[in-house]
């Protein structure tokens, strides 16, 4: 099961990702912005709270990414 190992928050909401099965990339969060729970992350000083949790990642009121959707969309 891939985990994601790092996951760096960059402009324009973007993340670089480091993931356990070795593959590296950026993944675009700014598609999921208008999507619910995901609004909250166009505030950027949020956004760049971004922890890696539980396999994927995840911001400090819940809003997450699990590691398949992320390598799923990896660039």
């Amino acid at each position: 099961m891939v985990k994601v190992i790092s996951a760096e928050p960059m402009e324009n909401y973007k993340l670089r990702i480091r993931l356990s099965n070795g593959k590296n990339g950026i993944f675009d969060v700014s598609p999921y912005l208008d999507k619910g729970v995901f609004h909250e992350l166009m505030e950027e000083r949020y956004f760049r709270c971004v922890k890696v949790a539980y396999g994927g990642v995840m911001w400090p009121h819940e809003q997450d990414f699990s590691a398949e959707t992320i390598e799923y969309e990896l660039r």
